[in-house]
């Protein structure tokens, strides 16, 4: 048994696809067409960290419900978490891609950590080892 995929609700599929690649170093996995439930076109998209098994399903919301879950999925807490190997370099990568971090870099007794926004606005730490 392994967790495949999440979802993380979005405005835009190609904004948070270039957040994901760009700002974060993911993989896109998959960008194919395909349908809602009651037939109208979307897109499936998949993003995954390098190495990674599991992925992000990037859905743009569809409806007013859907609108207003993007940026907060978690309900304002972190709800992500990005584990790298070297804290120091992916914070700094991070940064100048343009990573919206609204805490500095601490040392926790678990490791290092900041937190930051996606593209949709949710809370994500960035941990790596101390």
């Amino acid at each position: 048994m392994r967790l495949d995929l999440i979802t993380i609700v979005v405005d835009d599929y190609d904004r948070a696809i270039a957040f994901f690649t760009e700002v974060l170093g993911f993989h896109l996995v998959e960008d194919s067409p395909s349908l809602t439930n009651d037939g109208r076109p979307k897109r499936w998209v998949v993003v995954r960290p390098p190495g990674a098994e599991t992925g992000i399903l990037l859905a743009r919301a569809d409806g007013e419900r859907q609108t207003a879950v993007v940026g907060n999925q978690a309900a304002g807490r972190v709800g992500f978490f990005l584990w790298v190997e070297d804290f120091d370099a992916a914070y700094r990568r991070m940064t100048a891609a343009g990573a919206d971090f609204v805490t500095a870099p601490r040392t926790e007794p678990y490791g290092r950590v900041a937190v930051f926004l996606d593209i949709a606005g949710n809370r994500w730490d960035l941990l790596g080892p101390s």
